[in-house]
């Protein structure tokens, strides 16, 4: 399959099987093989290379093959124009602040975010750097526009956002920053490229956390940013290369693997997702339940107009319990498995308890603990089912 022209011509399941893999040339293999080299061969003169430069093929730190493939099919299915795959999601994140800020610039976070940048944006980069950052209510547009100062050169959103499931005006917030000369950076690992794609919204720079959704399979770490190329050359150049956020190879190949099935997991995700949210809004023990699908979400009809294909495998909830009944719930859990992340093939729940540090900028629902669900691939009667006797079990009517 030609990968130069695939973008325009194919849906988007075809461009998940397709897109940065190849024939290999040396072997025959229709898979793209992992190299495990950290360094490449020099031309016959080398004495004009940039030993700091990202393109041609020359320490694995500036980049490797199997990190070029895996960029190929994210940037196809984002339908951006450059890609760089970083060690990590954070790494991506951290990249974009270190590529885009100076001492005395300005962010606008939204306020309801990823602990990691919670602790970049409101504590690392403030004390080492002077980087001054405000978190706003970003489904709030008037309150996006009242927190932009002379000095702001970045939003950052997450949409839906980590772990409430605030939703985000995408195209909106683009053109407010726009109108003030800053970038818009998108976290959009809850949604990923199948449901939403904010470059096309507006977006200056896409994160994606690949170890979630895009790897889909629990076994590899792995970071994305995308955008326009003169952007995303300088998070290449600065963060991955002069800070060496490289991704692994292997860790490249794992989840250049996972992306196969990306769509036909996220249909899977999407429907579960929807039939256990409609299940728990229905039971009297729930005190809440956030999920951008359900009519009644504050964010839906904005989650309604941007994503394309669903709204993702992620929700929260609370109990009408109290701390420890939300615990004795969890230990009875049978299909459900307790752990952190989200977008594997299990289902993944964690329970938030009041102490939280970043609780204060949660709605006020949130407050008494709450749970985040990664709704996985099983059985989503299985999955009810599972909860059904768990509450029953927890003695939780």
């Amino acid at each position: 399959m030609d990968i130069k022209n695939i973008d325009e011509a194919f849906g988007f399941a075809t461009r998940s099987v397709h897109a940065g893999n190849e024939i290999d040339k040396d072997t025959g293999a229709i898979r793209r093989p992992i190299t495990m080299a950290n360094s490449y061969s020099l031309p016959y003169d080398p004495s004009d290379l940039n030993w700091s430069g990202a393109g041609d093929s020359l320490y694995t730190r500036n980049g490797g093959s199997n990190q070029r493939y895996l960029q190929d099919k994210l940037r196809s299915l984002h339908e951006t124009e450059d890609c760089v795959t970083l060690a990590s999601g954070v790494a991506a994140l951290a990249g974009i602040f270190f590529a885009f800020l100076k001492s005395g610039d300005h962010v606008i976070v939204s306020d309801s975010t990823y602990v990691a940048v919670y602790r970049l944006l409101r504590e690392l980069l403030p004390a080492k750097y002077n980087v001054e950052s405000d978190f706003v209510d970003s489904a709030d547009l008037e309150a996006v526009k009242a927190a932009v100062k002379p000095n702001t050169r970045l939003i950052h959103i997450e949409t839906p956002a980590n772990p409430t499931l605030k939703v985000s005006d995408i195209r909106s917030i683009a053109d407010i920053a726009h109108e003030n000369g800053a970038l818009l950076s998108v976290d959009n690992t809850f949604a990923s490229p199948f449901n939403q794609q904010p470059g096309k919204l507006g977006a200056d720079i896409t994160v994606e956390s690949l170890t979630k959704y895009i790897n889909g399979h629990g076994d590899a770490m792995g970071g994305a940013a995308l955008g326009p190329k003169k952007l995303i050359d300088k998070i290449r150049a600065e963060a991955m290369v002069n800070l060496g956020g490289v991704i692994s190879p292997f860790n490249a190949w794992l989840i250049m693997r996972g992306a196969v099935t990306l769509p036909l997991r996220m249909r899977q995700h999407n429907d579960s997702a929807m039939a256990i949210a409609r299940f728990l809004s229905e039971r009297p023990s729930v005190r809440f339940v956030a999920y951008p699908g359900l009519e009644n979400h504050r964010g839906h009809s904005i989650a309604k107009k941007q994503t394309c294909r669903g709204f993702g495998g992620v929700l929260a909830f609370g109990l009408n319990a109290g701390h420890d009944d939300h615990n004795r719930f969890v230990s009875h859990l049978r299909v459900i498995t307790s752990a952190v992340s989200l977008g594997h093939d299990e289902s993944l729940i964690v329970f938030l308890g009041e102490n939280d540090e970043r609780q204060y900028l949660y709605p006020k629902e949130f407050h008494d603990g709450f749970f985040r669900l990664s709704v996985g691939l099983e059985d989503a009667a299985d999955l009810i089912n599972d909860m059904n006797q768990a509450l029953a079990a927890a003695n939780i009517l």
